[in-house]
């Protein structure tokens, strides 16, 4: 790969920013002073800038704490979006939301360049269950836990099997589904007559939300999370 793209996978600077540096002779690949930005390296080279080594990534794995009145997109002429809550030491990995939540949904939502994991976690065919909190309006009830497991015919798709699970407040429950369709659980609760006040998405597989992350907060993720991912 290039030298550039090298240094800019490792989050150190932009490419411009990289040509400026070669001239100025303070990178450096295997010991030797880089003459050009786009020269070959590999993965197993040892690149230094001003003596400091970097480490190559190609993709990067974003956790985030999705707030309310943001859209899961990457650009929106009419609302602010959640790649703009990432910071600018991402900017060069063009990340984008891998699934989707609503406006108006909080919790967690993956952000990532890597485009084969974006399709192992969004294919209904992988079957990769996702877990929401929701408050409803009316208290839930037996017919209610059955009706979701199922499974519900809609024009646009089917729902595959759901979990139900009511806690101690019949007004709070949990949700899993499969497939993240467009206001799905919302949609399902209004089949059995009851609408959704909140929700926030808690897991995604057997990734858990991270307590600790204040809405709007984002986090690289752990080797150990991403494992649980792949």
């Amino acid at each position: 790969m290039r030298l550039d793209k090298y240094i800019s996978g490792c989050g150190y600077a932009s490419r411009k920013e990289i040509k400026r540096l070669v001239r100025q002779g303070v990178v450096t690949v295997d010991g030797e002073t880089a003459k050009k930005s786009d020269m070959d390296v590999s993965e197993d080279s040892e690149v230094r800038v001003n003596g400091e080594e970097l480490c190559y990534h190609e993709f990067v794995y974003l956790m985030l704490n999705k707030p309310a009145g943001f859209v899961s997109a990457t650009e929106d002429k009419k609302y602010p979006t959640v790649t703009e809550l990432i910071g600018g030491e991402y900017a060069h990995f063009n990340v984008f939301p891998i699934g989707r939540l609503d406006i108006d949904t909080e919790g967690l939502l993956i952000l990532s360049n890597d485009g084969a994991l974006a399709h192992e976690l969004t294919s209904p065919k992988k079957n990769v269950y996702k877990r929401y909190f929701a408050v409803v309006d009316k208290p839930r009830g037996e017919s209610d836990i059955k009706a979701f497991a199922e499974g519900m015919e809609f024009k646009d798709f089917t729902a595959k099997s759901a979990k139900l699970e009511i806690t101690e407040n019949s007004r709070e429950v949990y949700i899993e589904i499969a497939e993240g369709k467009f206001h799905q659980v919302k949609r399902m609760c209004e089949r059995v007559g009851k609408t959704v006040t909140y929700l926030k998405r808690v897991s995604i597989g057997g990734l858990k939300l991270d307590d600790s992350l204040a809405p709007g907060e984002v986090r690289e993720l752990t080797d150990a999370e991403l494992k649980l991912l792949k």
